[in-house]
């Protein structure tokens, strides 16, 4: 009953299994809408057995042993819903409602038959191989939940224990991470494709934020944001403006075809491939990048030296002395080798990246380069020591990138006098396997000097998203307001962070909870990124929390002390 985003997801679930299924939803042009997809559905996966119908009518769930309620999170007309349900279905008739916020006992009493209800909590629209949990009341039958349970079985989903108190926090947290992604996507700062490569592959996330937000719905989103906002009075919660007119346009995301992005054949949006990237972009009207200079020896500089060299690129690594350099080419070809073990490349390749690197601490070795990355400490006069010296020796035209990901890059770059040939270049860590490369361009960029340098990227295959020059760039601008988030609730609701973790892991599929991923990065680490964050953007929810500076100058630092949020 209700074929939202939630529904028609189940429907589908439950479609595929072969067991005859009905959907009800009041509307008629979402009933058209979805019968469309499933008939094309259907004709797509020739020879499946299937039996579904759709009707705007109640009455067509007379006769149904299991019916999921999955209306809009609102306690009225949940309430109308079940009560409805009640005089409609047999008396042994299991309801089940997908309520993710709202008390369940209340919503089963007013129903009137408490003990034919359970909950069906999902936090994100159901596809297979993804989980649920099963809510049961201290008046719910045991046969109710037992058959409960054997559907969330046969429809594909994974049994998981989520807390309704946990559960309710990570979808909080959540949704105002997707409401910042949508502020970011207004105000021109990126576009939804660039936004949703970039978290995908920056954090591996299962799907970008606005794809989620499509997912989920422009207007669930809305609704939840705005009943927070009202509820709470914080600012972070209020709407972005761009939902707000979506919703009012009816552009609701999956549902309806159109959200932040089109879904004409009903899929998700596929993820843009590096030859995607070099098709769809402008044509560089300049060399190729044949010759490749990167200045630093640590992990980040040899990371980036090995996947050039390992492209075919010509590759001059210059260091700062000569054990450093040596120190370099031993690294990269210890990497190297370990590729060729784990079969990502032939020995053949490995023979030919080595041929064609270059390790010294000679930085006139750069002279003739076509492009050259500074890979060196997150210090900006550190770094701009190195440009002082690259603006000196490089030749005119070669392109001048920073790999910074948190100072500016007309800062950085600065003391070389080339502003027409300098960019960002952020490669995120490992260099030679994590795919996104954030491709930042300062106002005096000149646009053959982009275009080149996303050439290059994609010739390395990695998938380089596009954005100003601004602290944090996409990732870490709309990721550390998320970590920030979810330290305050710990400390402001004394909540588990290990449940808050596992209910994000396991509702919305996320690699890592928030605390984890806070370990993994280094809480002092994070702490000066938050700190960079909120001198940039003062409003934007960055400023570190209290207990992270308190954890910080104890010697908890995450993963790498033995202790931070979480023991190690």
């Amino acid at each position: 009953m209700g074929l939202g985003s939630v529904g028609e997801a189940l429907l589908n679930l439950a479609a595929a299994t072969g067991c005859p299924v009905v959907g009800v939803d009041r509307d008629p042009v979402v009933i058209a809408r979805v019968e469309q997809r499933l008939k094309r559905t259907d004709a797509g996966e020739r020879g499946r057995s299937v039996s579904w119908k759709l009707s705007a009518d109640i009455t067509a769930l007379a006769d149904a042993a299991v019916v999921v309620e999955a209306v809009a999170e609102d306690p009225g007309a949940k309430r109308d819903v079940l009560r409805r349900l009640r005089q409609v279905c047999p008396p042994d008739t299991a309801v089940l409602t997908t309520t993710a916020s709202l008390p369940l006992l209340p919503l089963a009493a007013a129903a009137g038959c408490p003990e034919r209800i359970a909950g069906l909590r999902l936090l994100r629209p159901p596809a297979v191989g993804g989980c649920a949990e099963v809510v049961r009341t201290s008046l719910t039958s045991d046969e109710t939940g037992e058959l409960a349970e054997r559907l969330v079985t046969a429809i594909g989903l994974e049994r998981a224990a989520l807390g309704h108190r946990a559960s309710g926090f990570a979808a909080r947290l959540v949704h105002l991470y997707l409401n910042r992604a949508a502020a970011m996507v207004e105000e021109g700062f990126a576009s939804p494709g660039d936004v949703d490569t970039a978290m995908r592959l920056g954090c591996g996330l299962p799907s970008g934020p606005l794809e989620l937000i499509d997912e989920l719905g422009v207007d669930e989103v809305h609704g939840r944001l705005e009943s927070h906002w009202r509820r709470t009075g914080a600012e972070a919660f209020r709407p972005a403006p761009l939902l707000t007119s979506m919703l009012r346009g009816g552009t609701l995301g999956r549902k309806t075809g159109q959200g932040f992005h089109r879904y004409d054949d009903g899929d998700l949006p596929g993820e843009r491939t590096a030859d995607e990237l070099r098709r769809t972009g402008s044509p560089s009207s300049g060399e190729p990048v044949r010759h490749v200079g990167v200045f630093g020896s640590g992990t980040m500089a040899r990371g980036i030296a090995e996947v050039c060299a390992a492209s075919g690129l010509r590759t001059t690594l210059v260091a700062r002395g000569t054990d450093k350099a040596r120190d370099a080419a031993t690294a990269v070809e210890a990497s190297l080798v370990k590729a060729v073990r784990r079969g990502r490349i032939t020995p053949a390749l490995k023979k030919d990246a080595l041929a064609a690197l270059t390790t010294t601490d000679d930085v006139s070795a750069l002279a003739g380069c076509d492009l050259v990355v500074e890979a060196v400490a997150e210090d900006l006069d550190v770094k701009r020591g190195v440009f002082a010296r690259l603006g000196a020796v490089c030749r005119p035209g070669a392109i001048l990138a920073t790999i910074t990901s948190s100072l500016s890059v007309a800062d950085c770059t600065a003391p070389a006098d080339r502003p027409a040939e300098t960019l960002g270049l952020h490669f995120f860590n490992p260099a030679p396997v994590m795919r996104l490369v954030e491709l930042v361009r300062t106002p005096d960029t000149a646009a053959q000097v982009a275009d080149a340098a996303r050439e290059f990227c994609a010739g390395l295959g990695k998938v380089p998203v596009a954005c100003p020059d601004r602290a944090g760039f996409i990732v870490n601008r709309l990721l550390f307001p998320y970590l920030t988030d979810a330290v305050r609730l710990s400390d402001d609701a004394a909540l588990d962070v290990v449940e808050l973790d596992t209910a994000v892991e396991r509702g919305f599929g996320y690699p890592m909870g928030p605390f984890t991923l806070l370990d993994t990065i280094g809480l002092d680490i994070s702490l000066a990124i938050m700190e960079r964050l909120h001198a940039e953007f003062p409003g934007a929810g960055c400023e570190p929390p209290a207990l992270l500076r308190e954890l910080v100058d104890e010697g908890c630092l995450g993963r790498k002390s033995g202790r931070g949020l979480r023991r190690a």
